[in-house]
């Protein structure tokens, strides 16, 4: 297994950031080409009803994965500030605790999902028309969440053993095997939208084996530890389970914002436009992962430098990685935003012909839905420095403005004072409101410390 040689408190900066960015950009996008990857072949192998019957269900998949980032993030920070201390017992036992943690809840929620899968998919916003095509996507999917849950956390704890480029081919081979599986599935066996949900099963199951054969037999630092059974150590082990998501909460809030965006999207798209509306954002939905996961990337590559300096006390390094983490944000989604105006048809394209009425509304909309692309990153990379100071608050509240307090009266009222292109417009915003309350945070906390 590759190791890098990663010296997170001696290292120049913008170099640090460099070597954890570029494959963990990369591991990321093809997390997310995961579910784009169902939606092309869906959209051609089914149509734009299979697109939305995957939407409805998208919201609650990615809880599960805010949930993983959620004890991911939380259990590197912790894991992180042990190692500048030198405490390397205690950091192997916090990825212990949240790698069992996230495997008994999730496993117990998968086997409630699929027991009552009907009213699952009805109260996640499915038509009757959707449901049928929506219950065989969360019969393909579920039973691998847990493999995604060992991604999600997983991936923290390879990068900070010093080993991103492996992360990054754990998110790859995993991609490159459920696009294959996709087209197979698909096309050539025509088993339709479970298909496809079957071949997103496989591919996680690939990438947490990885992770796991990595954990158990090659990790450099962050090995297993054993975790004892007596009341008392399951009392501590809870204690620090708890810690360890409340430091990752604002993650969660992260994942929960995109699944709130979805799930009220679908609803105030299917309350004005019905079943064509759902499929249109639907579209979209495919692409604001990759916009999540840029920002995700930006978050999760500053996150060990600046826990790690945090930890030893090198705060000039902590505002250096700050700086650099901004740039790349700004950056990363200028490039992204300028693609979503300068080209729709063509990404609209890729799932649905130009002369589909799903499609149509969605090439509108593209140019409007990117206002907020910048706002976004941005957002997240604070969001995820916050967090990896352990400033829980700050990181808490951003993340609950951007994903409730402002979006969902976004999407209430910005339909009735523009119509359609007010929808289009509703997570723009969100974002916008959420950057201008975090520069105002900014400059009182500024004041105050003069």
């Amino acid at each position: 297994m590759e190791r890098d040689a990663l010296n997170l408190g001696t290292e120049h900066v913008d170099r640090l950031f460099r070597k954890f960015f570029v494959p963990t950009l990369l591991g990321m996008l093809s997390i997310s080409a995961v579910t784009v990857a169902d939606g092309i072949f869906v959209g051609h192998g089914v149509g734009s009803d299979g697109i939305a019957a995957i939407n409805i269900c998208i919201p609650l998949l990615m809880i599960f994965t805010g949930f993983g980032l959620m004890v991911g993030a939380g259990c590197s920070v912790v894991a992180s500030i042990h190692l500048a201390c030198g405490k390397v017992k205690a950091a192997r036992l916090n990825v212990t605790q949240a790698l069992l943690f996230v495997t008994l809840v999730t496993v117990l929620a998968s086997a409630l999902i699929l027991g009552f899968a009907r009213p699952v998919a009805l109260r996640l916003g499915a038509s009757s028309h959707l449901l049928p095509a929506a219950v065989d996507y969360l019969w393909g999917f579920v039973p691998a969440l847990t493999f995604q849950m060992w991604i999600s956390v997983g991936l923290f704890i390879v990068r900070l053993d010093g080993a991103p480029r492996l992360a990054m081919w754990c998110s790859v081979v995993s991609a490159l095997v459920n696009t294959l599986l996709d087209w197979l599935f698909v096309f050539p066996l025509g088993w339709g939208i479970f298909g496809a949900a079957l071949a997103s099963s496989v591919g996680m199951f690939t990438g947490g084996a990885i992770v796991a054969v990595y954990l158990f037999h090659h990790a450099r630092t962050l090995r297993f530890h054993p975790v004892k059974a007596s009341r008392k150590s399951l009392r501590l082990s809870l204690r620090n389970i708890g810690y360890q998501c409340r430091i990752g909460s604002s993650a969660l809030l992260g994942e929960a914002t995109m699944a709130v965006l979805m799930f009220t999207g679908n609803l105030v798209f299917m309350y004005h436009l019905g079943d064509d509306g759902v499929g249109a954002f639907g579209i979209a939905c495919y692409y604001t992962p990759f916009v999540f996961m840029i920002g995700n990337a930006v978050a999760q590559s500053a996150q060990p430098i600046v826990s790690f300096n945090f930890g030893a006390e090198r705060f000039d390094r902590v505002a250096a990685t700050q700086r650099v983490a901004l740039a790349t944000a700004v950056f990363c989604g200028a490039v992204v935003a300028a693609a979503f105006v300068g080209c729709p048809q063509l990404l609209v394209g890729l799932f649905l012909p130009l002369d589909n009425a799903a499609a149509q509304i969605a090439v509108e909309g593209f140019p409007l839905f990117a206002a907020g692309v910048v706002c976004f990153v941005v957002n997240l990379a604070i969001i995820g420095y916050y967090q990896s100071l352990e400033r829980v608050r700050p990181a808490t509240i951003f993340a609950l403005l951007r994903g409730f307090v402002f979006l969902v009266p976004a999407f209430v009222l910005l339909p009735r004072m523009f119509g359609t292109p007010g929808i289009w417009l509703a997570m723009p915003l969100s974002e916008t409101l959420t950057l201008l309350a975090i520069g105002g945070y900014y400059y009182l906390s500024g004041r105050r410390t003069r």
